[in-house]
């Protein structure tokens, strides 16, 4: 393909060489690089790859796309520069890969929480109604029968097109897909429209970390960008930053809510729960009538299933076929029961922020268990806000805390867990709560210590299949390691 085919839509201007030159593929990783290959330049916020020209063009690249004027442009290949290279990047990808997105249905869900499990609930809906339906998000990719982790909830736009392509080739007619407000920051989803975007909720998260939103404002506008970018938008009118975020949309509204008039209405909550199952039926009402029933507990369930039905409506599904799908679905790591014991309850979850904490263990307290024992970390080389903020809201609502390590990169651990004791102290500092660093450890105890009547939230992880220290990621998959040890020990 041309370079000048990868730039369609692009405003460039040509400062070296022409840019009618053929090139192979695109990369935007200076060690993927192969002769003939056009090589985007992309400032990060660890490096600026600008600083790689010389190299690629020495392993070959043709072309060169720049966001920046080089202090000396490399010889033998064509230089041109635009506005945003990660903007480029993303074009280029999809004219690369042809477009695929625009071939299939596109399904864009954004919020602070609930995006995973209300993309697969759609998901369900779909497939339910004999739609094939891809997913992409933090659970990682899965269509045709097959799944495959990601390495971020979004990939970078070269590898989603790349997605989207094989997606299609593998008989897929629709998409659902988690879309961050750093992704829409970073450009990977530019270049895509979708046919329905959904808002879930927001809370304050991803602010002041490294690479992350300076403030909520800026955090708020960024997810309100996908509300410029689709026909229909399915919003929680619930939400309190609901009409702000979607200052300046572009599409027509569809609502949802619990406590508001909107366009599908849920009401009249019932909890369902049996051995090795928790769940929640409600009465539907407004442009669709039915009595609900989901396979996942907790009010937050019922507002990510009512997104699920306002999107099958919007797309003209069947009723019956999207609640059929609902009441089917399950999401790995989002409230996910482990079948250890008949005398107590062990779920994971990916909670891992106050929000998230606070709506999981609300939940579960509904249940009435005789005790709610959290046992949770916090992620290192993260702001420390999420720290405090999650021991403050385990120490209210949980009567037994196990604190132990999550993901702590390149943090000790101590440090980690001293910044959710201080949350802590603010919340219940009374709170009975044991130290365990090695989360392993702190499986074992949790099943070693359990009690009649017990429900243990494992918290923070969920899907996740390994731990980080100090950069390297080894296996660890909470689900296999609680099931091996409750054999190991006899539970019954």
């Amino acid at each position: 393909m041309k370079l000048s085919q990868l730039m369609e839509g692009l405003d460039y201007l040509v400062l070296q060489g022409d840019a009618e030159t053929e090139v192979a593929d695109v990369a935007y990783d200076s060690r993927k690089v192969q002769p003939g290959f056009a090589f985007v330049c992309v400032v990060g916020t660890n490096r600026d790859s600008h600083d790689y020209a010389e190299d690629v063009a020495a392993a070959g690249a043709r072309g060169l796309v720049i966001q920046h004027k080089l202090d000396e442009m490399p010889a033998g290949v064509t230089v041109v520069q635009v506005e945003n290279s990660r903007h480029a990047l993303a074009i280029m990808s999809c004219n690369l890969f042809g477009n695929p997105a625009k071939k299939m249905t596109m399904i864009g869900v954004t919020g602070t929480k609930g995006k995973t499990t209300t993309a697969h609930m759609i998901q369900a809906a779909l497939n339910a109604a004999g739609k094939k339906c891809g997913i992409i998000g933090t659970n990682g990719t899965a269509f045709a029968g097959e799944r495959h982790a990601l390495a971020n909830t979004t990939p970078e736009s070269y590898e989603l097109q790349k997605l989207f392509s094989e997606m299609l080739a593998a008989g897929c007619d629709s998409v659902v897909m988690e879309v961050s407000s750093q992704c829409l920051m970073m450009s990977r989803v530019d270049g895509i429209h979708f046919d329905v975007g959904v808002f879930t909720n927001l809370y304050p998260d991803h602010i002041g970390g490294p690479g992350e939103h300076q403030s909520f404002e800026e955090y708020r506008a960024w997810k309100g960008q996908l509300f410029r970018r689709c026909d229909v938008g399915v919003v929680n009118v619930d939400d309190k930053n609901c009409n702000t975020l979607l200052a300046g949309h572009t599409c027509r509204l569809v609502s949802y809510a619990m406590h508001k008039d909107a366009d599908f209405v849920g009401s009249g909550l019932e909890l369902e729960r049996g051995e090795n199952f928790l769940g929640i039926s409600y009465q539907l009402s407004g442009v669709w009538n039915a009595r609900v029933r989901v396979n996942m507990p907790g009010e937050f369930s019922v507002y990510n299933s009512l997104a699920a039905l306002a999107v099958g409506q919007v797309l003209g599904l069947e009723m019956e076929a999207v609640c059929k799908g609902l009441e089917q679905v399950s999401v790995k790591g989002r409230v996910e029961l482990v079948p250890v014991s008949k005398r107590f309850t062990v779920l994971i979850d990916f909670a891992h922020n106050e929000a998230g904490t606070e709506n999981l263990l609300t939940t579960l307290r509904a249940y009435q268990p005789k005790r709610l024992v959290v046992l949770f970390g916090c992620g290192g080389d993260r702001s420390r806000l999420r720290r405090y903020g999650m021991g403050e809201v385990a120490s209210r609502l949980a009567d037994f805390l196990i604190l132990t390590e999550d993901n702590n990169r390149f943090e000790e651990v101590e440090a980690i867990l001293a910044d959710i004791k201080i949350g802590i102290a603010q919340g219940r500092p009374d709170v009975p709560c044991v130290e365990i660093p090695d989360r392993l450890d702190a499986l074992h105890y949790a099943l070693d210590h359990a009690q009649d009547g017990d429900m243990i939230a494992v918290i923070g992880k969920g899907h996740e299949t390994y731990r980080d220290r100090k950069g390297k990621k080894t296996p660890f998959l909470e689900r296999e390691l609680l099931l091996e040890y409750a054999q190991q020990i006899g539970l019954e």
